[in-house]
């Protein structure tokens, strides 16, 4: 059975580059990135695992940790995180999963058999500390990730659980955001929100983003 947003993420004990991880021992209480790759030494999965590293204190500040998995082993892992590091300027700083048994392919859906029967797909899923998928992007092979979006959502995820709001199409930090439809005491709104807000439509009430200092993460 596939997972879906809200379901909790499956625990798991694999080993990895950087030895035997205990998902959520190795969770605690932050967020996680699991992310998986068809396979080592291809070209599109190196430079995702070198930008993965470089945003090492971006994912820091959201209090995330990132996860990678492939199906080869933990000395394969290690010799392609030596290219990794050569070809794209970096540090490889996060463990990267050996499911070479495809345990945990399969409890997170990784392999689809009608794009490979046996190689992972890019997924991707953001988990929150208690352990609940929040979300999940399905990439094919051809086409790597875009991990500004990755933290764009992580972003959104965060303050709107903190605040009764909601982010539009195409927001970044610091921009305007939706009030909640279900949030309708005007005296809560002008609590929540005192800067006051603009009623587009009843239904569409932009608001400045309530979290006033996003440089000091």
């Amino acid at each position: 059975m596939s997972l879906r947003l809200g379901d909790t993420a499956p625990d798991f004990e694999q080993d990895s580059s950087e030895g035997k991880i205990r998902f959520y021992d190795w969770l605690g209480d932050s967020w996680g990135i699991l992310f998986s790759h068809p396979a080592d030494f291809t070209p599109v999965c190196t430079t995702e695992l070198g930008l993965t590293a470089k945003l090492k204190d971006e994912f820091a500040k959201r209090d995330v940790k990132a996860l990678a998995l492939s199906v080869d082993p933990v000395e394969s892992h290690k010799d392609w995180i030596k290219d990794i590091n050569e070809t794209q300027g970096c540090a490889v700083n996060f463990p990267i999963i050996a499911d070479h048994d495809g345990k945990v392919a399969n409890l997170y859906d990784m392999i689809h058999p009608n794009a490979d029967s046996t190689l992972t797909v890019r997924s991707l899923f953001i988990i929150d500390p208690n352990k609940k998928v929040r979300l999940i992007i399905t990439y094919p092979a051809s086409t790597g990730r875009n991990f500004n979006e990755v933290l764009r959502v992580i972003d959104s995820l965060q303050l709107t659980d903190e605040h009764k709001v909601a982010t539009p199409g195409n927001w970044e930090r610091g921009e305007d955001v939706v009030i909640v439809p279900s949030l309708q005491d005007e005296d809560e709104i002008k609590q929540r929100f005192p800067k006051g807000y603009k009623a587009v439509k009843s239904y569409l009430r932009m608001t400045p983003d309530p979290k006033a200092n996003w440089s000091g993460d």
